[in-house]
């Protein structure tokens, strides 16, 4: 079981993934316009962020010998789909929009499995549930609908990223509330 404690410790890096999510889902709604050249860069550096931010919780779940595979795993998936996204910006939209897709629905599915292992430490695991099935959800309707047009996915992107990112905001402020109540030592 993943430790409380150690998410409670780390609750910023939640916070700082949902304020990130935010600003992405915020700029493609208030930019529908923008180019596919710049959406697959800014979603690339979202994605390594994200990578980025997710291994450094795995870090704190193994120093207390708890898995962390599951936030290696999201982590580096994370980190590979944003490099193959750098290193080839010419990818046709079709093909960026199934790797979102499955991204998306994998991200989902880690996502409800941690709130699952969750739900009898923390009251309001739902958050993160809703943050899963947000990214399942939207998974398969790019999968669904892929003709829709650039401009529909963005403001399907934009509109994902909003609520991925309130429920991570959602939890880390949970998780800050715990981490208040630790003994000073546990902090």
């Amino acid at each position: 079981m993943l430790v409380l404690s150690q998410f409670a410790r780390n609750w910023w890096a939640f916070v700082l993934r949902g304020i990130v999510a935010i600003l992405f889902g915020v700029l493609a709604l208030v930019q529908p316009g923008i180019t596919l050249g710049a959406l697959i860069l800014l979603f690339a550096i979202w994605l390594l962020i994200d990578g980025i931010l997710a291994l450094f919780n795995s870090v704190g779940a193994a120093q207390a010998n708890e898995p962390w595979w599951p936030l290696v795993f999201e982590g580096l998936l994370a980190i590979a789909i944003g490099v193959l996204t750098l290193r080839w910006p010419g990818i046709t939209a079709l093909t960026l929009l199934f790797i979102i897709a499955f991204w998306s629905i994998l991200r989902g599915i880690l996502e409800i499995v941690a709130a699952v292992r969750l739900r009898h430490e923390i009251k309001g695991e739902g958050w993160l549930i809703l943050g899963g099935i947000a990214s399942v959800v939207f998974g398969a309707l790019v999968i669904i609908y892929p003709g829709s047009g650039a401009l529909a996915v963005v403001w399907l992107i934009g509109i994902y990223a909003i609520i991925l990112g309130i429920a991570l905001l959602m939890l880390g402020f949970r998780l800050k509330g715990v981490a208040d109540k630790l003994p000073a030592a546990a902090r």
